[in-house]
């Protein structure tokens, strides 16, 4: 018989149905990035054992909205758009692990399934949702990439508004942003299929990008706001301080991580 093919299931004998081939994965796109500080509480409720609150500013969010175009290996994907481009919304905190501080995603909102698959096998959290994003445009009406240009963000998930921001451009900076900007520590989890065994799958990971180019950021001015919904926890983490907000193109190659502890198979480093 023959073998079954594909990265991810459903695995065919061509392999062609996986929504999405084995990394690396290559992204380009737009990321509006708002910072702002919330109760550190809220943050601690979100950090599994054994990740604790980061030393500084352990209050510290990131809600990021990008509009992506990503690919595998052989970037066949750009050519049938619709394989390729996604938009995404999602909360970064900060956190410690064995004195190291890394970040972490700890809500994210995706609307295509290729991008939801993808986030199971890396970590992330991921959920549908509906995210939109203002587009720049050297042309007509759309905001180019210069001081005074605004550009609006919503998320929404289950029909329901959970954010929405309004970002204006200031100027160049340095700097993206800092919550977001160290190695991502995720859980992969999996509960066994029988009850009441737990999980079959409790791996800590650490992963990042293997390469990266990006433009000049741009700092800007951020309005912010979260909204209460029946199935939805975002707004627990409610803005007490803004700290800026950012705005960049870039271009990132994701490809594994590193195994920091399993409690299923007994490894770790």
């Amino acid at each position: 018989m023959p073998a079954v093919r594909g990265f991810f299931p459903p695995r065919t004998a061509t392999g062609r149905s996986s929504p999405v081939p084995a990394p690396p994965w290559y992204y380009s796109g737009d990321l509006l990035t708002v910072e702002y500080r919330t109760d550190p509480a809220r943050v601690a409720e979100l950090l599994p054992a054994p990740l604790e609150l980061a030393a500084e500013d352990p209050g510290a969010i990131a809600l990021i909205w990008a509009d992506w175009q990503s690919c595998g290996a052989s970037k066949e994907e750009l050519l049938d758009p619709v394989r390729s481009q996604y938009k995404e919304c999602f909360a970064v905190v900060r956190c410690s692990y064995r004195g190291r501080t890394y970040s972490r995603c700890v809500y994210i909102w995706v609307d295509k399934d290729f991008a939801l698959a993808r986030g199971i096998h890396q970590g992330y959290p991921k959920k549908l949702g509906s995210i939109q994003l203002t587009r720049p445009h050297p042309y007509g009406p759309a905001p180019r990439i210069e001081a005074g240009a605004v550009f609006g963000a919503t998320l929404a998930a289950a029909d329901r508004r959970l954010a929405q921001a309004v970002v204006t451009l200031r100027e160049p900076t340095d700097s993206n942003g800092f919550v977001n900007g160290h190695p991502m520590a995720h859980h992969r989890s999996l509960p066994s299929i029988e009850p009441g065994k737990g999980l079959a799958l409790d791996e800590l990971i650490a992963s990042g990008a293997e390469s990266f180019e990006g433009g000049r950021p741009w700092s800007a001015e951020a309005e912010l706001e979260l909204f209460e919904t029946p199935t939805e926890e975002l707004a627990a983490l409610r803005v007490e301080e803004p700290i800026g907000a950012y705005y960049r193109q870039v271009g990132v190659c994701w490809n594994g991580g590193t195994l920091l502890e399993s409690r299923t198979s007994g490894a770790g480093r």
